[in-house]
């Protein structure tokens, strides 16, 4: 009897399931074929759906089960891995040979000497700060590059914020503005100023040169750098996507919050070259004698030259320059932005360099370079290629424990690094994070200088164009200096510089941007 009576309840409830199953089916059945924005699924109601959830899952069995360690974007696994373990503090050492292809063609190697020398223990510095600057500052080889608040958690930034200070490297704010974040544990900053000028705005759009001064002159900062464009979307603004601003980045910026926060794709404080100039110098004087410099993705090589023109005709200019590679990451942006516009870091980097050079201004400004940036191997091609220090933005991402998941727009990063998601930043522990943004830097510093040493240099400044080789075809391997033209000091002011950097020195005008008619 009892027996009966359960069974007869356990026909019930599955009768009832399978029914509500049946009703639900066939709802949504009738939803797929009656609905407009997807074809497939009015094709093929409900099955249709496996597409949309093996397109979710594609990045995530790519990346874990078939990406092979050398093949993967933006950076391989093999690179992750380096960075990985070089913030873990952990040895990097493999066995039984490489694995890479050396006669690839692009493939890069470093020219080892017959004579090479010890590291030196204390790495090197370069003094940031041009006959105008009061306040010099001396930068590490590898520091942590722009990345606001709001694109990253707090947490991100306070653990960037502890590695650097412990390390004693540089901390760029990124455009979002100067926070708590960036001020809890006294890193040396660099306050990036973009065209939203956020942080020390006036309501209609402008510098705030009052609360800018009061700012700049805080004792953590130490330079500010201007963003005119950024390598992974030159021409537009910064963007942060609505779903990462909460009342806090909203208060913090001066901004709304139930609307995506685009920045103006120009500064409305300087519209040519002597306007920027003249921008750089104001700034100084404002933030007590600091040094101030501009950060760009190139594009037209005459622009360059434009800058450059402005400077030699004012007597004045940037203290530095932070070019940025079309190469380099961002937290959102427009996909033909990323793929199609802006001139790699190789080649921007080798046009800023000559065009100091050329102008007789290289010893004044100190260059940096971005996008990329991971190793010691990245850090010694760079100085090669015109660089005085290096910066670092994903990598540093890396270090305090992003996986590369490639959702950073969407607010929903997975480990709390890209993300504004109580749920998520809470998985980002400050004091360990903090730990291995500091062994990171270190460790990858090292490892720059080790290279360096054995290429018989101790000095960055010794480093020449023909320590660099790239393979181009199976049968040639030439180096830097063969394959690029390197201008000599003051060459285009004395006439002596190649036809075509004379040709573009003419075009370019220090009272407009773009090519003179």
């Amino acid at each position: 009897m009892g027996q009966s009576s359960k069974g007869s309840s356990s026909s019930k409830i599955f009768k009832y399931v399978a029914g509500a199953a049946a009703a639900g089916l066939s709802g949504l059945t009738a939803y797929d074929l009656t609905q407009k924005k997807h074809s497939i699924l009015r094709s093929y109601p409900v099955v249709g759906r496996a597409r949309y959830m093996m397109e979710h899952a594609r990045p995530m069995i790519q990346q874990y089960f078939i990406e092979p360690d050398y093949d993967g974007r933006p950076f391989d696994r093999e690179t992750r891995s380096a960075i990985y373990e070089n913030a873990k503090d952990l040895d990097s050492v493999a066995g039984f040979g490489t694995e890479r292809q050396l006669e690839e063609i692009g493939h890069e190697t470093l020219v080892n000497s017959f004579a090479p020398v010890d590291a030196p223990k204390i790495a090197p510095r370069v003094r940031v700060g041009g006959p105008h600057c009061t306040q010099p500052y001396d930068l590490s080889l590898l520091n942590v590059s722009a990345m606001s608040y709001g694109s990253l958690s707090a947490n991100a930034v306070l653990a960037m914020n502890k590695g650097s200070a412990k390390g004693g490297f540089a901390h760029n704010t990124g455009e979002g503005g100067l926070t708590e974040y960036h001020l809890k544990y006294d890193a040396d900053l660099i306050w990036e100023i973009g065209s939203g000028y956020f942080g020390a705005r006036t309501e209609d759009g402008r510098l705030d040169r009052e609360l800018f001064a009061e700012k700049a002159q805080h004792p953590n900062v130490k330079m500010v750098a201007i963003k005119m464009s950024q390598g992974a979307k030159p021409g537009v603004g910064g963007h942060l996507p609505k779903e990462k601003i909460t009342q806090e980045i909203a208060d913090i910026r001066g901004i709304p919050q139930d609307v995506d926060c685009i920045s103006p794709s120009y500064h409305k404080e300087f519209s040519t070259p002597e306007e920027l100039v003249r921008f750089c110098a104001e700034l100084r004087e404002l933030s007590g004698g600091k040094p101030v410099g501009i950060k760009f993705c190139v594009g037209d090589r005459v622009d360059v030259l434009a800058i450059c023109k402005a400077m030699v005709e004012l007597n004045d200019g940037p203290d530095f320059i932070d070019v940025d590679g079309g190469e380099g990451g961002t937290g959102a942006a427009n996909r033909d932005f990323t793929d199609y516009v802006g001139l790699p870091l190789t080649e921007g980097l080798l046009t800023v360099h000559n065009a100091l050079k050329g102008a007789g201004l290289r010893d004044q400004v100190v260059v940096t370079a971005a996008g990329k940036i991971a190793r010691g191997k990245d850090i010694v091609a760079r100085l090669i290629q015109g660089a005085d220090a290096t910066m670092s933005a994903r990598a540093m991402m890396m270090a305090v424990g992003c996986i590369q998941a490639q959702v950073c727009h969407t607010g929903e990063c997975p480990v709390g690094v890209a993300t504004q998601n109580p749920r998520f930043t809470r998985s980002l522990d400050v004091a360990d994070k903090g730990d291995r943004v500091y062994y990171y830097q270190k460790n990858t510093v090292r490892s720059a200088l080790a290279l360096m040493a054995s290429m018989g240099v101790t000095d960055p400044k010794d480093l020449t164009p023909d320590m660099l080789r790239r393979r181009v075809s199976t049968s040639e391997n030439p180096s830097y200096a063969e394959m690029y033209q390197w201008l000599d000091d003051g060459a285009l002011l004395d006439g002596t510089a190649p036809q075509e950097w004379r040709a573009d020195w003419e075009r370019a005008d220090s009272s407009r941007f773009g090519r003179a008619k």
